[in-house]
């Protein structure tokens, strides 16, 4: 099925191609807005944010930044709000992301391999440094394990299974995202009618889980990086 260029791209590539000869990617372009909008909304928002405020707005963002440090309090411990920056960033980057394709004219970033891989690099990154400053040296136990003579063995093993979190992050909301949006729009297609109300309801579950279970595996990783191989 060939890709239709979403509202932005149609805007945006003529301008380039006329002051810097380029053409971006439709991908690009959706992922460079989600970072826009979502940094001007949050900011908006900590501007206007007042104590013991029981808007609606404000008790949502509440509930999902608690969400984020039960979260990580649960699996990481009570050291665990120090990174809920970093992961609140990639759950709202990774949510906004799956959420913009359910706007007529838009298109998902995350229904694009190259952008779910670049996110997943980052988390990958960012537990491996993270789980290097918490232990120092003793961090290349995680990688051979705590016995010497079991190391020949256990750090192949360990080295690939790291390698493959990020492909399974990446393939994971890809797959998910992608066929979603595929499905939907096969569908609306046949029957334009009838179907888009239910289908935007599933495109809206399929992109509240994905980011939840993308959060959820950041977290398993940091937990995993900082605590002491047993």
């Amino acid at each position: 099925m060939q890709h239709e260029e979403s509202i932005l791209s149609k805007l945006l590539n003529p301008l380039l191609d006329r002051w810097f000869g380029i053409h971006a990617s439709d991908y690009i372009i959706m992922a460079t807005f989600v970072v826009f909008a979502a940094s001007i909304l949050f900011t908006a928002l900590k501007n206007l944010w007042k104590p013991n405020n029981y808007s609606h707005l404000q008790q949502t963002v509440e509930i999902g930044v608690g969400f984020i440090r039960n979260l990580l309090k649960d699996y990481v411990g009570s050291s665990g709000v120090k990174y809920q920056a970093m992961v609140g960033t990639i759950g709202i980057y990774v949510l906004f992301c799956n959420l913009l394709g359910s706007i007529p004219g838009f298109t998902s970033p995350t229904s694009n391999i190259n952008v779910t891989a670049g996110i997943a690099l980052i988390t990958f990154f960012y537990y491996n440094i993270t789980g290097a400053r918490a232990l120092k040296a003793r961090y290349v136990f995680q990688f051979t394990g705590t016995n010497p003579f079991m190391a020949a063995l256990l750090t192949p093993i360990e080295v690939l299974s790291h390698a493959s979190r990020p492909l399974s992050l990446s393939l994971r909301l890809f797959g998910n995202i992608f066929g979603d949006h595929t499905l939907a729009a096969v569908f609306f297609t046949m029957l334009p009618v009838l179907l888009p109300i239910p289908l935007l309801g599933l495109g809206l579950f399929v992109a509240g889980i994905q980011a939840y279970v993308f959060v959820l595996l950041t977290t398993i990783y940091i937990s995993l990086a900082v605590h002491e191989e047993h």
